[in-house]
């Protein structure tokens, strides 16, 4: 029986601000990518927010992202590459402590909004940034938009990796995701969400907007944390995935041969 994992960004709430409802994602994802107050998030997010993950036995992932809290993490920006490595190993540093400290760890990591568009079309800076967090945590499973430079990158690093596609965003035909500035290019309808990743599951390939077929490793699906209809796409898509009898695990994560 085919298998997948999904996951979800979440604790991206911070100080009197919420977002998303990450109780109920947590009762479907098996995988959290919780952020580590770079483009949201706080401390006392982040240990509520693993603390509820871990007690659902659900994998926990560092998120990390541009330190850009007013703008989500989702603004292209020029940082030294050396300081942003550093930004990187600062962002997984918390994130394992404060895992450590409710008695749980970190297993993966995930970059988060420009900073992981940027690495999804620039190999070397995917690379310099998976090498800052495994600097911090060798063992870390790195998750990679699939078909892309951060897939590259990991395969020539020869870390654990993950191949991840999105339930609610739509592909051009390079593999990168459409830019969310332009129309269709975030899908909200739940059905369709879950009928298209059980899709792409099946043929083991990512389904471009132009209908192309990308063969790719398919071992995440992410379901965004912060839309209005988050909880009914994860639902929509677990239920999907299941009865087309596709089971929900934790990926292993493995290397390049």
């Amino acid at each position: 029986m085919p298998h997948v994992d999904l996951n979800a960004d979440m604790g991206e709430s911070f100080g009197a601000w919420t977002l998303g409802d990450d109780a109920a994602l947590l009762k479907i994802v098996t995988s959290a990518n919780i952020a580590c107050g770079g483009h949201a998030g706080d401390a006392d997010v982040m240990a509520a927010t693993m603390t509820m993950a871990h007690s659902n036995g659900v994998g926990i992932g560092a998120h990390p992202g541009f330190m850009d809290i007013a703008g989500f993490g989702r603004n292209r920006m020029s940082v030294p590459r050396g300081t942003l490595q550093n930004q990187v190993r600062y962002q997984v540093a918390a994130s394992l402590g404060m895992a450590r400290s409710v008695g749980a760890e970190v297993r993966h990591l995930k970059l988060h909004g420009a900073m992981a568009n940027m690495c999804a079309e620039d190999e070397d800076m995917a690379r310099d940034l998976y090498e800052a967090a495994l600097s911090v945590a060798p063992d870390l499973i790195v998750m990679v938009l699939a078909a892309t430079a951060q897939q590259s990158a990991v395969e020539k690093l020869g870390c654990l990796w993950a191949g991840e596609i999105f339930a609610d965003r739509a592909y051009n035909d390079d593999a990168t995701l459409v830019d969310r500035s332009l129309p269709g290019a975030v899908i909200h309808d739940a059905d369709l969400a879950g009928a298209r990743m059980v899709e792409m599951v099946k043929a083991g390939a990512i389904i471009t907007e132009s209908g192309k077929h990308i063969p790719t490793q398919i071992d995440t699906i992410c379901l965004h944390g912060d839309t209005a209809e988050a909880v009914a796409i994860a639902t929509s898509v677990r239920r999907q995935l299941e009865a087309a009898d596709v089971s929900l695990r934790r990926f292993d994560g493995h290397r390049a041969s």
